[in-house]
């Protein structure tokens, strides 16, 4: 089979012999296929599977790695096929419905059985994978958004990046944030979005971009942070049944982010972002801020010039991130479930999180690992507490809505929100439609 891989495959087999010490001692050898899509967390996972296999001589661990959307897509056609990994890295998104077709392990058996503690983890993170009493992953990490910014270009703008202390936002006039934006926007002319005589058709340098092409109804890194600001929720709790996305605080927010496109041109054109991207946008120099999750920092700082990472700007109820986590899942198809458990287990331990925070790529679950991960950076004198300063914050942060039918409703929201992206329709009008048809899933 094809699947995965055809992608990036390292094999690791301990070829030192060691004192046997770990459950495969008097097992037959078996492998273990475990997947991920964040390329630069692969190196930190592959030194916990060289420990692993150190303590567990009978089990190989292989290591898969795509793409995101590829591996979404590996993932759900190799539940069709039979060729799924054993253990893979899963997403608040997706394992509700990987729940509903009953695709999951559950791990809560073997948690009771092993004694394994849930509560070593950020407050929350374990609970969200618990869905009537069974448990379909341990934590691994934990993610905030912060606004990333190009920092010759706020120099050149004679802006000071401590004004991110206290920007403001709302979703009449947009607040300081959205002066920021427009006086970091350059037309050809040389005028900033903040002079009368700025040329919006004729744009060199925009002061914003945001991942609008992939918002769908979660938008983590792009509108949820003004959205929730606002003190509008997406539904009616965790595992909730009913959306909120007709909500006149959500729809003028919406409006207000379409329209720095659509009307100010502080903003990149949604077909760029579509086309190349936000990231490549930034990276290329075409746009100043852009707001994004913790776990990309270090994609930031390969840019060819001075990154800084600010805070979010106070909205009319503060300032707001999701606070998303990841956990690793065992496939119910796995012939290899104990050995699964074995390498879930250790992957949720201090052991293999102390070696990802060690990596500094994202904060570990465990609060111990995220401070190793926050010293790597401090080492380097970069200063990411832009994101722990918002997990820190009371009320900061909310939680990812977890509910049934997020594959529907992905795709019924991102069809909307494309068509407000590229004016075709208001936010109001076509937001009042989509709810009713993310509603209608629950009836």
């Amino acid at each position: 089979m094809k699947f995965l891989r055809s992608a990036i495959l390292i094999t690791l087999i301990l070829a030192i012999a060691l004192p046997v010490t770990g459950l495969a001692s008097a097992r037959q050898d078996v492998t273990i296929r475990y997947a991920l899509w964040d390329n630069n967390q692969l190196p930190a996972y592959t030194e916990c599977a060289n420990q692993f296999m150190e303590s567990n001589p009978g089990i190989t661990v292989e290591i898969e790695q795509l793409g995101w959307s590829d591996y979404w897509s590996a993932i759900q056609s190799g539940f069709v096929t039979g060729d799924a990994p054993d253990v893979f890295t899963n997403h608040l998104a997706k394992y509700p419905e990987f729940v509903a077709l009953e695709q999951l392990v559950d791990i809560q058996p073997l948690v009771e059985r092993d004694g394994v503690p849930t509560d070593i983890y950020y407050p929350g993170l374990a609970d969200l994978w618990v869905k009537d009493g069974a448990r379909y992953g341990l934590p691994k990490d934990w993610d905030t958004v912060g606004v990333v910014y190009n920092a010759d270009m706020l120099e050149a703008a004679g802006i000071d990046p401590a004004v991110m202390d206290e920007w403001t936002w709302n979703p009449e006039d947009g607040g300081t944030f959205e002066q920021v934006v427009a006086q970091l926007t350059l037309d050809a002319n040389g005028n900033n979005g903040l002079s009368p005589d700025f040329d919006k058709d004729n744009v060199v340098q925009y002061g914003f971009t945001t991942d609008w092409p992939t918002a769908a109804g979660y938008g983590q890194t792009s509108f949820s942070v003004f959205t929730a600001s606002t003190g509008w929720t997406y539904n009616n709790g965790l595992w909730g049944n009913e959306y909120y996305y007709d909500d006149p605080r959500f729809a003028q927010a919406i409006q207000w982010i379409a329209d720095l496109w659509l009307e100010k041109g502080y903003a990149a054109p949604y077909e760029d972002m579509a086309g190349l991207g936000y990231f490549a946008l930034f990276q290329a120099g075409k746009a100043a801020l852009t707001t994004d999750g913790s776990w990309m920092i270090g994609s930031y700082l390969g840019s060819e010039f001075p990154v800084g990472f600010g805070r979010l700007p106070i909205g009319p109820e503060g300032r707001k991130s999701m606070f998303n986590g990841l956990a690793d899942s065992i496939w119910v198809g796995s012939e290899h479930q104990e050995e699964a458990w074995q390498w879930v287990k250790f992957l949720a331990s201090a052991d293999c999180q102390n070696i990802v925070g060690q990596s500094g790529v994202v904060f570990p679950a465990i609060p111990e690992a995220a401070d190793l991960s926050l010293q790597v950076r401090a080492d380097i004198g970069v200063d990411v507490s832009a994101f722990t300063s918002q997990a820190a914050e009371e009320g900061g942060t909310f939680l990812f809505p977890i509910t049934d039918y997020g594959g529907e409703i992905t795709v019924i929201m991102q069809e909307a929100m494309d068509r407000i992206a590229l004016g075709e329709v208001d936010a109001e009008t076509e937001l009042k439609a989509a709810n009713e048809e993310v509603n209608a899933l629950f009836e």
